[in-house]
């Protein structure tokens, strides 16, 4: 069996809870999952002081937190494990936020060092507000920032995933581009 059918086989296995497929699962996938957290940590949000490493094992008890029985497939899994990442520098981008704010904690030379800016854990946290908004007014579309800008799909991965053409695939990644760029007052650019 091959590597795919193999992650495939301990998903299921996974989801009928047997907890030492999580655990048989983990050596293949970590390069994935690797790849994942340092697109997303050093793509969307820029340098933090998590390593690539720590966000990924974060993650990953997170996921193995998780009700199992929310994926079925590999793609799926690669999807749901992208927003969990995702959640993991967000949490990360909203304790610096709440660090700024609060002018009774001393400002320590380890702080001032921090390479994540206040301006951008604010990009960080307004791009997942505005993230919430497109979920309420397109989930579709909000799926389809989520998988092909966080999670690194494809357009052909993400029809697959939404079970759609990549034809409408296309064209809410264009059309969320553009409500995400209006909704945030800044270049879609990066959303490319």
């Amino acid at each position: 069996m091959d590597k795919q059918g193999d992650v495939t086989s301990l998903l299921n296995a996974w989801q009928r809870g047997d907890n030492k497929a999580g655990e048989e699962m983990l050596p293949l996938v970590y390069a994935e999952l690797h790849r994942i957290a340092g697109r997303q940590r050093n793509k969307q949000y820029g340098l933090l002081t998590m390593q690539t490493t720590d966000v990924l094992h974060e993650a990953w008890l997170r996921l193995a937190d998780q009700n199992v029985g929310c994926w079925n497939n590999r793609v799926q899994f690669f999807a749901i494990a992208s927003t969990v990442v995702r959640r993991v520098l967000l949490d990360s981008a909203r304790k610096r936020l709440a660090q700024q704010r609060d002018r009774r904690q001393e400002i320590s030379l380890d702080s001032v060092a921090e390479p994540m800016g206040l301006a951008r854990a604010e990009e960080l946290v307004d791009l997942d507000e505005a993230l919430v908004r497109l979920r309420h007014n397109d989930p579709r579309q909000a799926q389809v920032v989520d998988l092909r800008y966080f999670g690194g799909l494809t357009i052909e991965e993400t029809a697959l995933m939404l079970d759609i053409s990549p034809a409408t695939v296309k064209r809410d990644w264009e059309h969320a581009r553009a409500w995400l760029y209006r909704e945030m007052h800044t270049s879609p650019a990066g959303l490319s």
